[in-house]
């Protein structure tokens, strides 16, 4: 009779998933599954009652103590720094694992927004822990007690802590998906025609712009604010854009939400993520350094 597939194996979505949403890296989470990977290969299966328990454990530790040694690397970072794009839903190019079967889907917790990564941000690593595996993944505060070898009283009061700041900083998402969607492509219509008038339509009067280029790309070195400024740049970012050879928009879900893609000559330019609010954009997330776009994949 077949065992089935290695534990390892069955819980690499998850595992993936857990590592994302604590560090906001692709490139960080991968190798925080190695990392896992390895741990679980030299570990002697005997001791380990539950697989699934054990290794998310391991994760949630190394992903903790990652945390802490990348946040010092971003404090000599080139402008604004944002968290790594990922594609979502069907049709998919990321090269972030996904679950290893469908039953896993289901335990690869809430997508989470590149705005609402940008907020975990804001949080201690102690807390985002917390806060990833409590409000993400649904845990309870025995299982990341365990996971994080915290006191339970201690991670009730994280989390207290952690979801009152979140709640007073998270984006306010009061838009469902299609207006989402029909915002985002108006967005895009108005930037490849080069409309000024249609594109400040789309934007809210006091619409932020953040763009993260790391040194390696076109960006601004601060945050932008106002409709007529952040509509100038983006038609400055769509004329080069549209310079390039082969280049390729697409109106895709970026971490769970309607957002923007471009390839040249298949290989990922930038990643564009929209929070809409009474019908008008009102913060623009543009990730363009090269190195925080494999999430989003090449694209023939």
């Amino acid at each position: 009779m077949s065992e089935g597939p290695d534990p390892f194996d069955r819980h690499r979505g998850l595992l993936f998933s857990v590592a994302y949403q604590m560090l906001g890296s692709v490139a960080d989470a991968e190798d925080v599954v190695q990392d896992t990977w390895l741990r679980w290969s030299a570990a002697d299966r005997r001791d380990v009652a539950e697989p699934r328990a054990y290794l998310v454990q391991i994760t949630s530790r190394l992903a903790l103590d990652r945390l802490g040694s990348a946040r010092a690397r971003r404090e000599t970072y080139v402008g604004p720094w944002l968290p790594e794009p990922i594609l979502t839903g069907a049709g998919t190019v990321a090269a972030a694992p996904g679950p290893a079967d469908p039953s896993e889907a289901a335990e690869t917790g809430e997508r989470v927004s590149l705005a609402m990564l940008v907020v975990l941000e804001t949080l201690s690593p102690a807390e985002r822990a917390v806060f990833v595996l409590r409000e993400v993944f649904g845990m309870s505060v025995a299982e990341v007690a365990a996971a994080l070898g915290r006191t339970e009283p201690a991670v009730r009061q994280m989390a207290h802590r952690a979801r009152e700041h979140v709640q007073a900083r998270r984006p306010r998402f009061d838009t469902d998906q299609r207006t989402q969607q029909e915002v985002t492509e108006r967005f895009v219509a108005a930037c490849a025609g080069g409309d000024l008038e249609a594109l400040l339509a789309a934007l809210s009067p006091d619409v932020v712009l953040v763009s993260d280029g790391g040194g390696k790309a076109k960006a601004a070195l601060r945050p932008i604010t106002g409709a007529d400024k952040v509509a100038r740049f983006a038609l400055g970012v769509a004329a080069q854009g549209m310079a390039l050879p082969g280049l390729r928009i697409e109106v895709a879900e970026v971490n769970g939400d309607p957002g923007i893609v471009a390839w040249t000559d298949g290989e990922p330019m930038l990643a564009m993520s929209l929070v809409v609010v009474g019908g008008r954009v009102e913060q623009i997330l543009l990730v363009r350094n090269p190195d925080k776009l494999a999430g989003i994949g090449s694209r023939g």
